[in-house]
């Protein structure tokens, strides 16, 4: 979870959000961004060094 929110603060740091109603919504919107992005959350898990196991059929 630190190496999700690690990367979007760093993303969120060089945006101006303006008003805080627009940074209300750039904080609810990149984390969401990131389910399309399926690379970089294997990369967040592989930070870890844990193991994902397929689940028992």
């Amino acid at each position: 979870m630190e190496g999700v929110w690690a990367h979007c603060r760093h993303r969120l740091a060089h945006l101006t959000a303006g008003t805080v109603d627009r940074l209300e919504v750039l904080v609810r919107n990149r984390p969401k961004r990131l389910q399309y992005r399926p690379a970089a959350l294997d990369g967040f898990v592989a930070e870890t060094g844990l193991q994902l196991e397929s689940p028992p059929p």
